[in-house]
């Protein structure tokens, strides 16, 4: 049977889904239940057929001039949510929106028991994991539905400082704990989740990562090598043109090949476009280049065509974009790649964690774009039999409202996972600050919102337009909400609630990003090499790991772990590069087919970063062909190829970071039966 009600008041008007409820008080209550109930409280209303659950939306008492003498009236208004239907024997079932009956005037109101709370708050049945707890009572625990949760995609917003970090680190290690072979790629702008998840976490940082350039679309390189510059419609026609050459050059294995030879393929070379994610040579493109600046005759026809050698030049040998454009060898590393982000195979370490802080802040955006289309066309060409959680931190920098804000590319990726992914297994976590800034399309799309302290207004209209009217009240709480508290609605919970946020181990706590004012303001720093060390890492552009003062130590620690300190791969003897002398060698065709050393560097040239002093060298059996730009820095012949279990030369990349937990080359990935095949999802991308 039903728990006995404790009546607190009755009905005294129904207006559809809404009551209203006349507050009773008796001296013969219990103490818990003299005090007046909160918005967002659950009420019972027994009625025949089912009890029906209302939550409280507003609380109110007549003006004084309006109640009679000696007593003080209470209303109070609610909107019904579900009901808990009875069997036969009059007991509750399990909890189900809507309302079959709606109650009478007069009908006696109470507050839902401890056992109808839990029935109400259940996930009944769906596969569930616990985050915290509801407010109205401590014992009841807050459950979340997975399925519901990824599978329609969710946003955790809330200010800053109000625990937002540690929110999204519970929930997806409650997530992990449940699921250990899942796959999540998290982007981590400011290096605060590393803390939260190493010990099941594949930690990507600036120093590790490999994103080569040929994975870029054509709007993505786009961005990188014209940068955003106005009336360059040339550069960009002359780049669109190049890049398919480029690859049917890599694709032919030939390096002297003519523009004229290019241009007159067909049969399966024609299935190659600007955009086909198919390796080619950064140095095939100069060299298309300087092919057709021998053709011109104009200087203003020559004028694009230098621009573009001059700024394809530029980025090769900025060290920040070593992670682009830093690898000695090219080889079709697709799978690998794919399968080290979205761990395929887990390997003990469902979750990467890509810390984008330290990436050039020009460049993150194209980052952004390349991963979330890649991981949309891997949900889409794998038929969703791998599903993959995407999880956009400080996600208004990437989709901002504003039309004139962020990059076009990435906000159509991200907006196509939100609006189509579920179809393909790609979900999304959108992590903010400032709702209000976020493109509404993409907010919209996001069936299940854990909203924490927002004070700005805009930010608390936004989500009220899109919530019914019990939960739009329970967010009149949003401003005076405590650290780690959230009103949580949608269809990854049960109902609209107010909920408290379990508290993770000290050990597992996302890094803080907040330097301490009062602590470091109570120390001097002495030393004379603090400064010098803070200049060497701006200079690196290295970002100092630790927040507040650090000691020399610390910083020392800092500046050899950036990439241009990084000892190099072991190399053979006879192909260690040789220092530059002052004499300038005269290079001929000759001496640059021979696997040789070169060496040649003009005393008015800095030296480049010693990271980025070796160029790009030509993979398999080809002849390298050296640009001007690539005759003035010293170049090293190819590395030894490696033979697979196929017969075929592997060449060797020294750019793909050396992890215990490196996930298969692409051969392995073929040969396997136990995992799925990206070697051949990869061959359907591009066929």
């Amino acid at each position: 049977m039903a728990d006995a009600m404790t009546k607190i008041g009755r009905v005294v008007a129904v207006t559809g889904a809404h009551a209203i409820i006349l507050l009773e008080k008796s001296d013969s209550l219990p103490e818990d239940m003299q005090k007046s109930p909160e918005i967002g409280t659950l009420l019972k209303v027994d009625t025949e057929p089912s009890i029906a659950l209302a939550l409280i939306s507003s609380l109110s008492t007549p003006t004084p001039g309006a109640q009679s003498a000696g007593e003080d009236l209470q209303i109070v208004e609610v909107e019904f949510i579900g009901e808990l239907p009875k069997d036969e024997n009059g007991n509750p079932g399990n909890f189900r929106r809507g309302i079959s009956c709606y109650p009478a005037l007069g009908d006696v109101v109470g507050r839902a028991s401890r056992q109808e709370l839990a029935m109400a708050y259940a996930s009944g049945g769906d596969v569930a994991v616990r985050v915290g707890y509801i407010k109205q009572d401590a014992s009841i625990p807050a459950m979340v539905k997975t399925d519901e949760l990824l599978g329609k995609h969710f946003a955790v917003l809330g200010t800053t400082g109000t625990g937002k970090s540690c929110s999204v680190a519970l929930i997806l290690r409650r997530i992990l704990e449940a699921n250990p072979l899942a796959h999540i790629l998290l982007l981590d702008v400011h290096r605060e989740y590393a803390a939260a998840f190493k010990d099941f976490g594949e930690i990507v940082t600036p120093a590790n990562l490999v994103l080569p350039f040929w994975l870029l679309n054509f709007e993505e390189m786009v961005e990188i090598i014209i940068a955003g510059q106005k009336n360059r419609e040339a550069d960009i026609e002359i780049l669109r043109e190049l890049i398919p050459m480029a690859k049917q050059r890599y694709k032919g294995g030939r390096s002297g090949d003519k523009i004229s030879r290019l241009r007159a393929k067909d049969g399966d070379d024609g299935a190659i476009g600007v955009d086909t994610p198919y390796p080619y040579r950064i140095s095939d493109v100069t060299g298309l280049l300087d092919e057709a600046l021998g053709k011109l005759e104009h200087k203003g026809e020559l004028a694009p065509y230098k621009r573009l050698k001059a700024r394809i030049e530029q980025i090769s040998r900025d060290a920040r974009y070593s992670f682009m454009f830093g690898s000695l060898t090219v080889h079709d590393s697709m799978a690998e790649i794919i399968g080290h982000l979205f761990r395929i195979p887990v390997n003990g370490k469902p979750i990467t964690i890509l810390e984008l802080g330290g990436l050039p802040s020009e460049i993150i955006n194209v980052v952004v774009s390349v991963l979330a289309r890649m991981a949309f066309d891997f949900g889409l060409w794998s038929g969703g039999q791998v599903p993959i959680t995407f999880v956009c931190e400080e996600a208004h920098r990437y989709v901002p409202f504003d039309d004139t804000l962020g990059f076009e590319p990435t906000k159509r990726a991200i907006s196509k996972i939100a609006k189509e992914g579920r179809k393909y297994g790609v979900s999304l976590c959108i992590v903010s600050q400032r709702p209000a800034e976020l493109d509404p399309t993409i907010l919209s799309q996001c069936s299940t919102v854990f909203s924490m302290r927002l004070t700005n207004e805009r930010d608390q209209e936004l989500l009220r337009a899109g919530i019914s009217d019990a939960a739009a009240s329970l967010l009149e709480f949003m401003p005076t909400m405590g650290t780690g508290e959230a009103i949580a609605f949608g269809e990854g919970v049960s109902l609209p609630t107010r909920i408290k946020f379990d508290l993770l181990p000290a050990d597992c706590l996302p890094k803080s990003s907040t330097a301490s004012f009062s602590e470091n303001w109570n120390r001097d720093v002495t030393d004379p090499a603090f400064l010098d060390n803070i200049v060497a890492c701006w200079r690196q552009q290295t970002q100092i790991t630790n927040i507040g003062f650090s000691t020399p130590a610390e910083l020392s620690e800092d500046i050899a772990r950036a990439p241009e300190n990084q000892a190099e791969p072991a190399q053979p003897a006879e192909q260690q590069p040789v220092q530059p002398q002052p004499q300038e060698p005269v290079a001929t065709a000759t001496a640059l087919s021979q696997p040789a050393v070169m060496q040649a560097a003009p005393a008015a040239q800095p030296t480049p970063p010693a990271a980025m002093e070796i160029p790009q060298i030509i993979g398999d059996d080809e002849q390298p062909v050296a640009s001007p730009a690539q005759l003035r820095q010293p170049i090293v012949t190819q590395p030894p190829a490696v033979t697979d279990t196929h017969g075929h030369n592997v060449p060797v990349s020294n750019n793909v970071p050396v992890s215990n937990n490196a996930p298969p080359s692409e051969a392995a990935l073929a040969d396997s039966s136990a995992e799925p095949s990206l070697a051949e999802l990869i061959r359907q991308v591009r066929g």
